[in-house]
Formats: C-alpha cells, structure tokens, sequence
C-alpha cells in the first residue's frame, strides 16, 4: 500500500497499480490542488469519519453514458410537470452540508468533513466543482454535486428531502447537459443503475477521462 506524504502533492498511477478493493493509496490531506489533482487522474477520496484519507480507482467503475439514460414513463411525466425547478450552481455549499446531514438507511457518519467543504468551495469558485439544486415551492428539496473534468462529470453525493426529487434532479442533468461524455458514478448502487448506469474496466474509464481532460 502507498502512502502519501501531506508535503507533497503526488499519486501513484492507478493504470499501473491493481488492487482488488480499488484502493490505491493512504494520506496525503484534502487541500482543492490534490483533490483536482486526484480527479484528474482518476481517483477520488472516500473514508470514514475519523479515519485516514483513503483514494479509489475502483476496476470496474460504475459509470453513465448520458446516451443510455433509461427514463421510466413515472419520471417522464414528472420531469413533464411543473413539480420541481432545476438549478444549477445556486447553493454549492448548502447542498454539500444537506448531503452531509441528511440520513442515509445502513450508514453511519459521513465521509463529508469540513475540511471537505471548504475545500470543494474554492474548487467551485473556480468552476470545477458544481451543484444541482431541486426546488418545490421555493424550498431546497433534493440535489446532488461533483467535479467536472473536462467533459466527464465526477458525481460525488446527493441528497433528497420528497419523494424523487433528487432522481429528478440527477436526470434532468444527464438529459440535458451537451458538454457531458460520461458520468462518474464511482460504485454501483441499484438507484443509478436503475436510471441506466453500469460498469466498465478500469482502463475504458480512465481511457475516456484522459481524452475528455480538457483541463
């Protein structure tokens, strides 16, 4: 296992590193020049409250390509309606602090420190890191944020306050955004993979990420 020192900003190559569980590499810190940094090559940060800074690759990635969006006849009538308003980049941090406050069934704590956030904030000051924010009757009832890496975006958490709003939210993205090739999703999970999402080798994805680097 690699580990990181905090006084330089470095990280193994994860085309050159396996690893069975996709960890690949401890420490380092949260500063927005490795976390851009981790981005760019392909990796992203994901640990318990308290512990160590972890960093993943995971092969296979669980990825969405915005072309094989699966819309249920259910959410297309929604999307349809006027029952939600999308935005975008309205309220980054507030989304992160709902995503880090709202309960999530079988979790424990959140990986979302403030460190993270103020961290993620200056990487949003400087367009890389964006919000999606769901509204019903002017209230904050779902979204989700992430970093954009050229043209792949980077989801990193969502959240919901009403049924489907942040489904809603997540799809109205993936329909409408031109400039997105692919979708990071990390790890699998049954919601995304009901809405279209689905693995591919570590390599495909890293592979997609260096063509669609525009950074």
């Amino acid at each position: 296992m690699i580990y990181l020192s905090a006084d330089e900003i470095s990280f193994p190559d994860p085309e050159l590193l396996d690893s069975e569980s996709g960890l690949m590499a401890i420490g380092g810190d949260l500063s927005p020049e490795r976390l851009l940094f981790a981005y760019q090559l392909g990796l992203f940060p994901w640990f318990n409250e308290g512990e160590e800074i972890l960093w993943w690759c995971p092969d296979p990635r669980f990825v969405l390509f915005p072309s094989e969006v699966k819309v249920s006849k259910s959410m297309r009538k929604i999307l349809n309606s006027a029952q939600f308003v999308f935005t975008q980049n309205k309220c980054f941090e507030e989304v992160m602090r709902q995503c880090q406050s709202v309960y999530r069934k079988d979790q424990e704590g959140t990986w979302i420190s403030e460190e993270l956030i103020r961290s993620f904030s200056i990487l949003h000051k400087f367009g890389y890191a964006k919000s999606f924010e769901v509204w019903q009757d002017e209230d904050l009832v779902g979204g989700f944020y992430g970093i954009q890496i050229g043209r792949v975006f980077c989801g990193e958490s969502m959240f919901s306050k009403v049924s489907n709003a942040s489904k809603a939210g997540f799809l109205n993205f993936a329909l409408n955004d031109p400039n997105i090739e692919l979708i990071d999703c990390q790890v699998h999970s049954d919601h995304l993979e009901s809405l279209g999402a689905k693995m591919i080798s570590k390599h495909e994805f890293l592979k997609i990420l260096k063509q669609n680097n525009e950074s």
